[in-house]
Protein backbone atom coordinates (compact mmCIF):
# COMPACT_ATOMS: atom_id res chain seq x y z
CA UNK A 1 0.00 0.00 0.00
CA UNK A 2 1.52 3.94 -0.79
CA UNK A 3 0.75 6.54 1.07
CA UNK A 4 0.15 9.46 -0.82
CA UNK A 5 -0.08 13.65 0.20
CA UNK A 6 -2.43 15.24 -1.83
CA UNK A 7 -2.80 19.33 -1.46
CA UNK A 8 -4.65 21.59 -3.42
CA UNK A 9 -4.97 24.99 -4.05
CA UNK A 10 -9.01 25.34 -5.71
CA UNK A 11 -9.50 29.04 -7.02
CA UNK A 12 -13.13 29.23 -8.55
CA UNK A 13 -15.73 31.00 -6.13
CA UNK A 14 -18.63 29.54 -6.13
CA UNK A 15 -17.64 25.86 -7.66
CA UNK A 16 -18.88 23.15 -6.82
CA UNK A 17 -16.39 20.79 -5.41
CA UNK A 18 -18.34 18.32 -3.67
CA UNK A 19 -17.53 15.60 -6.21
CA UNK A 20 -13.36 16.26 -5.50
CA UNK A 21 -14.04 15.69 -2.06
CA UNK A 22 -16.44 12.49 -2.54
CA UNK A 23 -13.23 11.40 -4.57
CA UNK A 24 -10.62 11.50 -1.92
CA UNK A 25 -12.89 9.77 0.79
CA UNK A 26 -13.15 6.81 -1.50
CA UNK A 27 -9.65 6.47 -0.59
CA UNK A 28 -8.68 4.94 3.01
CA UNK A 29 -7.56 8.35 5.12
CA UNK A 30 -8.80 11.31 5.07
CA UNK A 31 -8.57 14.98 5.74
CA UNK A 32 -5.16 16.02 7.70
CA UNK A 33 -5.10 19.91 7.19
CA UNK A 34 -7.73 22.50 5.55
CA UNK A 35 -6.48 21.28 1.81
CA UNK A 36 -4.60 18.39 2.38
CA UNK A 37 -5.17 14.51 3.06
CA UNK A 38 -3.10 11.53 3.42
CA UNK A 39 -4.42 8.60 1.28
CA UNK A 40 -3.25 5.21 1.65
CA UNK A 41 -4.07 3.24 -1.70
CA UNK A 42 -2.22 0.59 -4.43
CA UNK A 43 -2.39 2.91 -6.84
CA UNK A 44 0.36 5.28 -7.96
CA UNK A 45 0.97 9.37 -7.52
CA UNK A 46 -0.02 9.27 -11.17
CA UNK A 47 -3.23 7.26 -10.88
CA UNK A 48 -4.52 8.74 -8.12
CA UNK A 49 -3.91 12.47 -10.33
CA UNK A 50 -5.93 10.82 -12.97
CA UNK A 51 -8.60 9.93 -10.28
CA UNK A 52 -8.93 13.77 -8.95
CA UNK A 53 -8.30 15.87 -11.79
CA UNK A 54 -11.24 15.54 -13.54
CA UNK A 55 -12.95 16.76 -10.58
CA UNK A 56 -10.96 20.23 -11.00
CA UNK A 57 -11.06 23.14 -12.50
CA UNK A 58 -8.12 24.16 -14.92
CA UNK A 59 -7.41 27.45 -12.54
CA UNK A 60 -6.92 25.17 -9.57
CA UNK A 61 -4.23 23.41 -8.34
CA UNK A 62 -3.47 19.72 -7.26
CA UNK A 63 0.05 18.27 -5.77
CA UNK A 64 0.36 14.64 -5.02
CA UNK A 65 3.52 13.09 -3.49
CA UNK A 66 4.08 9.38 -2.65
CA UNK A 67 5.41 9.05 1.46
CA UNK A 68 8.56 6.85 1.55
CA UNK A 69 7.99 6.24 5.81
CA UNK A 70 9.77 9.51 7.00
CA UNK A 71 7.70 12.81 7.88
CA UNK A 72 7.11 15.04 11.28
CA UNK A 73 3.63 17.02 11.82
CA UNK A 74 2.04 19.05 15.08
CA UNK A 75 -1.25 19.11 15.84
CA UNK A 76 -2.62 16.30 14.75
CA UNK A 77 -5.41 14.75 16.91
CA UNK A 78 -4.08 11.10 18.53
CA UNK A 79 -5.98 9.21 16.11
CA UNK A 80 -4.18 11.00 13.15
CA UNK A 81 -0.68 10.15 14.49
CA UNK A 82 -1.67 6.58 15.27
CA UNK A 83 -3.05 5.80 11.97
CA UNK A 84 0.03 8.21 9.97
CA UNK A 85 2.89 5.89 12.18
CA UNK A 86 1.56 2.68 11.57
CA UNK A 87 1.01 3.61 7.48
CA UNK A 88 4.37 5.01 7.29
CA UNK A 89 6.22 2.41 8.97
CA UNK A 90 4.45 0.34 6.48
CA UNK A 91 5.63 2.26 3.73
CA UNK A 92 9.24 2.91 4.60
Amino acid sequence: MKIHLVTYDLYRPGQNYASLFEALESYAGGKALLSTWVIATDQSAGQVFDHLAKHIDSTDKLLIVTLNGQAAWYGLSDAWTAWLQTQLAQAA
